[in-house]
C-alpha cells in the first residue's frame, strides 16, 4: 500500500472534522453525502473498511510520518555536525 502524504492526510481529516460537525449541528441531504464522501476518501487513503477503522489508521500513519521526519531530522543534524 502507498503512504498518503502527510499534508493530504492531514487536509482530509479536517474535511471530514468538518464534515462530521455541520452533519450533527444541522443533518441535511448536502451534509450527510459530504460526511460519506470525506470518509470514504479516508478509507481509501487508509486502505480500510470503515471510518473508524480509517480514523485509527489515519493516526497510527501520522504517528509513523512524525518519527520518520524526526529521524530524519537527527540524522541531518548528526551528519552536518
Amino acid at each position: 500500500m502507498l503512504l498518503p502524504a502527510e499534508k493530504e492526510l492531514r487536509a482530509v481529516l479536517a474535511r471530514f472534522a468538518e464534515a462530521r460537525f455541520r452533519h450533527d449541528l444541522r443533518p441535511t441531504g448536502h451534509s450527510s453525502r459530504e460526511l460519506e464522501d470525506t470518509g470514504y476518501t479516508l478509507c481509501v487513503m487508509t486502505g480500510t473498511r470503515s471510518v473508524d477503522e480509517a480514523l485509527e489508521a489515519a493516526d497510527a500513519l501520522l504517528d509513523q510520518l512524525v518519527a520518520a521526519r524526526s529521524t530524519a531530522a537527527g540524522t541531518t543534524q548528526v551528519l552536518a555536525a
